[in-house]
């Protein structure tokens, strides 16, 4: 704003100097540089505006795709079985497509230490109980040792939801690389095979030491629950 007004000042200037009856051909020079120096400024301000304007337009989209994405899990966390079965069908896909394909081998893999760590998280407690060994038991919460102990659901590290999405994403990220000949490795995968077994034998032989260690069990299912009397509705007169 304060470009235009010094550019219209000096149009107005230009103005009374011809008005005074001097030579025309400085006046007009004059014109042609106000005229030029206006179209300048608007140019300025309207390339600013877009360059303000993209950002926003480019963070409005964003936000929009993911409370779509958001919305769509939001609908499918309640259907547990269908979610795990579509999971289940990627996985016999991606099996079946590296067998004919007979590459990829390290991507397979990495895709099985990720699944194996997702695993592991998912029947670790979230609350280690190993941290309350030293200290008294109303430190903290801590897990039921006996029958006779009020139920309390068992809280995972990883929750059900965010093991199962984890493990979807990462089957369907191991499938796209099978499309790109550049992570088709050469390797011998016998000994892969053998490293695996080797890493979830020691893995899960340390995961049920711990269980048993601590006993506790890392599902809810089949745990006695305690539950109150049935609303009948019925009003007792005292």
């Amino acid at each position: 704003m304060l470009r235009e007004q010094t550019s219209s000042m000096k149009c107005s200037q230009t103005w009374t100097k011809t008005s005074t009856g001097k030579a025309r051909e400085p006046v007009e020079n004059g014109r042609r540089q106000c005229v030029d120096f206006g179209w300048a400024t608007r140019k300025r301000m309207e390339v600013s505006e877009n360059n303000e304007a993209g950002p926003g337009a480019a963070y409005t989209l964003y936000k929009s795709i993911s409370n779509q994405h958001q919305y769509y899990l939001d609908k499918i966390t309640p259907h547990l079985i269908p979610r795990w079965i579509a999971a289940a069908f990627l996985v016999v896909f991606y099996c079946i497509r590296v067998y004919f394909l007979k590459g990829w081998y390290i991507v397979t893999y990495a895709l099985g230490i990720y699944l194996l760590n997702l695993f592991i998280a998912f029947l670790t407690p979230k609350i280690d109980p190993a941290g309350f060994e030293d200290s008294d038991g109303d430190d903290g919460p801590s897990l039921p040792t006996k029958n006779n102990e009020e139920f309390r659901p068992f809280m995972r590290r990883l929750p059900e939801f965010k093991f199962w999405y984890s493990f979807t994403k990462a089957i369907v990220i191991a499938t796209i690389c099978t499309c790109f000949d550049a992570l088709n490795i050469p390797v011998f995968w016998p000994i892969l095979v053998m490293y695996f077994i080797i890493l979830f034998t020691l893995t899960m032989k340390r995961q049920i030491k711990h269980m048993i260690k601590y006993r506790y069990l890392p599902f809810s299912h089949g745990k006695t629950r305690y539950r109150g009397k049935e609303d009948t509705g019925k009003v007792v007169s005292s």
